[in-house]
């Protein structure tokens, strides 16, 4: 801790990200002040954005946020929150995303924990498969491993399938006529998912054909872990230090902003 009355030390750092993504939140931000005019606030929306940008894809706390540009840190994590929601609101719901992957020759369904420590009620979010506390966030990648869609977080205790039934994904993808290959842990889905097949205790080994098209599918299925790299190069990710019941507000709003900086965002 600084000693009373010692300034801070201040330093510049990279984000990485493009100019585009920058000038589009920068934009939300003016025409979100503009409607509901705004009087004067310390950060015009281009350094209200650089601030947003720093925090999701850094992971700068508010803290070190409020020292960098030079305002209180309630005001750090006010701008955060009035921007993230912002870009939340531009998010498609599952029934758009599946209408938009049934342009994909297929699509690749999986599930990722994000860590969190904040817990008002423990039980709910430990995830024995991790062995850690977390939400349970469903993604959709694209032949290529580019990130498609994310769903609403839920408490990491619930099964991926579970998970994937009770946002709606399962009957929307299936609706829209989507191919899906999923792992295992998605067995029983139906509809359109595809998964391996799965040798059962009192049944013969599985044949050389079924092999082989386990292998064919775990291939495929590995492109989906390039979206779950992207989602997470966003580092605020890697520990959300927020309530849980934030936690989908932030990756509806990183999805919208890693499709603007793919230039993929058609909404």
């Amino acid at each position: 801790m600084p000693q009373p009355g010692a300034s801070l030390l201040s330093y510049p750092a990279a984000i990485a990200l493009s100019n585009r993504t920058l000038v589009r939140l920068a934009e939300l931000i003016r025409t979100h002040r503009a409607q509901r005019r705004s009087r004067w606030r310390r950060l015009g929306p281009g350094q209200q954005a650089l601030l947003v940008l720093a925090h999701l894809r850094n992971g700068d706390t508010y803290a070190r946020l409020a020292g960098g540009f030079a305002i209180g840190t309630t005001t750090a994590w006010r701008y955060v929150r009035e921007a993230v929601d912002l870009v939340t609101a531009l998010a498609d719901d599952v029934h758009t995303a599946a209408r938009k992957a049934s342009r994909l020759a297929y699509a690749v369904l999986d599930g990722t924990l994000i860590g969190i420590d904040r817990l008002a009620d423990d039980r709910p979010y430990y995830s024995g498969k991790h062995h850690r506390h977390g939400v349970n966030v469903q993604f959709l990648a694209d032949p290529a491993g580019r990130l498609v869609w994310a769903s609403p977080a839920l408490p990491g205790a619930v099964h991926d399938l579970t998970a994937a039934r009770r946002t709606g994904l399962i009957d929307a993808l299936t609706g829209a006529g989507v191919q899906v290959f999923a792992d295992q842990g998605y067995q029983g889905a139906g509809g359109t998912i595809r998964t391996p097949f799965k040798r059962h205790r009192h049944r013969p080994r599985l044949s050389r054909n079924q092999r082989s098209v386990n292998r064919a599918h775990a291939r495929i299925r590995a492109i989906g872990e390039r979206a779950a790299a992207t989602l997470k190069a966003w580092k605020v990710l890697v520990r959300l230090r927020c309530c849980p019941r934030r936690a989908t507000a932030i990756v509806q709003a990183i999805l919208v902003l890693q499709l603007i900086e793919e230039d993929r965002y058609s909404g």
